[in-house]
C-alpha cells in the first residue's frame, strides 16, 4: 500500500492522534483459503478495485474465504476526505467505459449469488456517476439474471435528480452511509451534509416502495447514547429498512481519532433499541461493517418483509 501522505496529502499537517491499543474483542479472522486466493486472482486479473481492500476492511479474508466482495467502480481515488475513511484521497482519473462488463464478468466467474457495488465520491462529473452506476447494474443484470444486486452509493450532494438514475436501474438494496451523528459531521464528513443523506433515503423509498433501503453508523467517534437513538429515529422516519452499527476504527494516526471502543454488550444493547424502532433488521457489532454477510442479509430482509406482509394479512 502507498504512502500515507500520498494516500491522503489533505491529512499530512494534520495533528497525530495516537491509536488506542485494540481490546481482545475486536479480533478479525485470518482465514487464507483456497476461496479467498481464488477471489483474490479474479479481483486482481480483471483490474477491479473493491472497497474491502481500499478501506482496509478487517473482514476481507472471511469475505472473500466466502467469495464476498463489494466492488469499488469509478476508481480508487475520492474526491471527499472524510477524516474516518482510508480510501485514497486525490485528482480521479476517466471513468473506465469498460467497467460495467468487467464487473458482470467478475460477478459471473464468482458465481456470486449477491453483489455490492459501491463508488468513490466523483464531486468532478455532473451526476455525481449515476449514470456509470446504471450501466455497471444493467449490465450485472444481464449476464447475472439470479444475482441480487445491492448498491452504496455516495450522497450526490449538489447533483440535483441525479440519484434516480441509480434507482431506474432497479436494484434489489439501496444502501446510503449516515456514518455518524449530525454533531460530529463538521470533522468527521465535512463534505457531506446530514440531513442530505437523509433525504436521499428518503427519496430512494418515496421513488421505489420494493427496493429495500439500508443505512450504516460508525460508533467510538465521540457520540452519546442519545445521539444514536436520534439518528434511529431519523432513519426510520426516512422508512429505511436496515441499520447497521459497527465500531469505528482508527486508520491511522493522522484520521479522526478514536474516542473509545464500545463493549459487545453495548453493541447488543444498540441492537436491541433498533429493533424496538421497527427496523426489518438490525446487524450491530464490533465488527459490523456495512457490506459485511450482505448475502446473508439480503434473504433475510426478504423473509422479514415477507413475515410482516404476512402478519398484516392476517390481522
Amino acid at each position: 500500500m502507498m504512502n500515507r501522505d500520498k494516500r491522503h496529502p489533505e491529512k499530512k499537517n494534520k495533528p497525530i492522534n495516537p491509536i488506542k491499543k485494540k481490546p481482545s474483542w475486536i479480533r478479525s479472522k485470518i482465514i487464507n483459503s483456497k476461496v479467498f486466493f481464488e477471489t483474490k486472482q479474479v479481483v486482481n486479473k480483471n483490474n477491479l478495485v473493491t472497497v474491502c481492500q481500499e478501506a482496509n476492511c478487517p473482514n476481507i479474508t472471511e469475505c472473500w474465504s466466502k467469495k464476498h466482495a463489494t466492488f469499488m467502480i469509478m476508481g480508487d481515488t475520492c474526491t471527499r476526505a472524510c477524516a474516518f475513511c482510508d480510501v485514497k484521497t486525490g485528482k480521479p482519473n476517466q471513468l473506465d467505459s469498460f467497467e460495467p462488463i468487467k464487473i458482470s464478468n467478475a460477478v459471473k466467474k464468482l458465481n456470486l449469488n449477491h453483489v455490492v457495488i459501491t463508488s468513490v465520491d466523483r464531486d468532478d462529473l455532473e451526476d455525481g456517476g449515476s449514470e456509470h452506476f446504471y450501466q455497471v447494474i444493467t449490465q450485472v443484470r444481464k449476464k447475472n439474471s439470479n444475482t441480487s444486486i445491492e448498491v452504496l452509493t455516495p450522497d450526490f450532494l449538489r447533483k440535483g435528480q441525479a440519484y434516480k438514475k441509480v434507482l431506474d436501474a432497479n436494484p434489489d438494496v439501496f444502501n446510503h452511509n449516515i456514518e455518524t451523528v449530525p454533531r460530529l459531521y463538521v470533522t468527521v464528513r465535512p463534505g457531506a451534509r446530514y440531513f442530505g443523506s437523509l433525504e436521499l433515503l428518503k427519496n430512494a423509498k418515496k421513488i421505489n416502495q420494493n427496493v429495500f433501503t439500508k443505512s450504516g453508523l460508525m460508533v467510538g467517534l465521540g457520540e452519546t447514547k442519545d445521539e444514536i437513538i436520534q439518528v434511529m429515529d431519523d432513519l426510520r422516519t426516512a422508512e429505511v429498512d436496515f441499520i447497521t452499527i459497527g465500531q469505528y476504527l482508527q486508520p491511522s494516526d493522522k484520521h479522526h481519532p478514536l474516542n473509545r471502543y464500545y463493549h459487545p454488550d453495548e453493541f447488543k444493547e444498540l441492537e436491541t433499541i433498533a429493533k424496538t424502532k421497527g427496523f426489518l433488521l438490525v446487524s450491530s457489532s464490533p465488527l459490523t461493517r456495512s457490506s459485511y454477510h450482505a448475502d446473508e442479509d439480503f434473504r433475510k430482509l426478504q423473509k422479514a418483509r415477507s413475515d410482516k406482509v404476512e402478519c398484516h394479512q392476517h390481522q
